[in-house]
């Protein structure tokens, strides 16, 4: 079912009432979330600290109404089940969650708890749901890329790099087992584009290097990183190898072209946690999940460091600048 079938009409999450509502019996509720992020990213912080921003707003103050046991599993798909087993035993009423992999492990360690996921890959092929207009599972929640975004990707990154005749694309199978639906879109928009696009999958941090510099060979090489929670574990690495190895890298997450990279195009995913506070609220309240339905993104963001652009020799495009939502000089 084509989500243009289902989500017309709702108007989105963030259209609900916001008011802060008094809490229905009193008991404090409690609230396990599962982040397959290290705890030291400052984004993947700032976009918890807007949920809980949110669930108060909603009236779930934290330390109140509502207790939050976060776990922070970085994109260690073992540490993920081991910290999912581990807030399950603390008998929370509902469960929030990013990514797929740890998505998947608390939907493997419990069927009976509400499960809200936010930046989620494709929950039906990832088989977390099999019904997106009405979850018929304990899970639901906001998912931000399809694959045929990646199409997208490479056409920014060759409008950016006109000279680009070959790319490789990076990702984890171990952190993002559906990859490959990724690469598939990527060589399809490569054929039309005249671009030779190749996959490379990386498990470890040192596997970073080699990808990016076997693009340094070239002169019309180029690397678009796909939305993977272990390239961004690594961001710092990626971003110092792109100016290293002067290979232009088109990355997944606005803020990775204030830290240093070139350009991203990428959902706004604080505004997901947003909305996924929305919907635990609802759940609390005594709403059935499968009134709930899988919402995806709908908006999407272009940011493009200038400062950057030179040190690699490029020139954006005037055009491209225009329409940019963030243009760091």
């Amino acid at each position: 079912m084509r989500r243009r079938d289902f989500i017309a009409g709702l108007g989105g999450a963030a259209a609900w009432p916001l008011a802060a509502r008094a809490q229905p019996n009193g008991r404090v509720r409690r609230i396990g979330v599962l982040i397959a992020s290290s705890e030291i990213d400052q984004e993947a912080q700032a976009r918890l600290q807007t949920f809980r921003q949110s669930l108060a707003d909603l009236g779930w103050v934290e330390g109140h109404e509502v207790r939050i046991d976060v776990r922070w599993a970085g994109p260690d798909v073992a540490q993920q089940h081991v910290y999912a087993r581990e807030l399950i035993a603390l008998t929370p009423d509902l469960l929030l969650t990013n990514a797929t992999t740890a998505t998947q492990a608390l939907r493997e360690a419990t069927q009976a708890i509400p499960i809200v996921f936010v930046t989620l890959f494709d929950p039906i092929r990832s088989g977390v749901v099999s019904n997106l207009a009405r979850p018929d599972a304990n899970v639901t929640g906001f998912t931000q890329y399809e694959p045929s975004m990646a199409g997208k990707w490479l056409s920014l990154l060759k409008e950016v790099a006109p000279r680009l005749a070959r790319v490789v694309v990076f990702f984890n199978p171990k952190t993002l087992p559906f990859g490959p639906a990724y690469v598939r879109v990527v060589q399809e928009a490569g054929e039309r584009l005249g671009v030779k696009v190749s996959a490379a999958t990386v498990e470890e941090a040192a596997g970073i290097e080699a990808t990016v510099s076997a693009m340094a060979n070239f002169d019309d090489g180029g690397v678009v990183a796909l939305p993977d929670n272990f390239a961004a574990d690594n961001i710092a690495t990626l971003i110092r190898l792109e100016e290293r190895y002067r290979v232009p890298v088109i990355f997944f997450r606005r803020d990775f072209t204030a830290r240093g990279g070139l350009m991203a195009y990428a959902t706004d995913q604080r505004t997901q946690y947003r909305d996924a506070a929305t919907y635990v609220d609802r759940i609390l309240r005594g709403t059935k999940l499968a009134d709930l339905p899988v919402q995806f993104a709908t908006k999407f963001e272009l940011s493009i460091n200038l400062k950057t652009a030179r040190s690699l020799g490029l020139t954006i495009p005037e055009a491209l600048l225009a329409t940019a939502d963030d243009v760091i000089q």
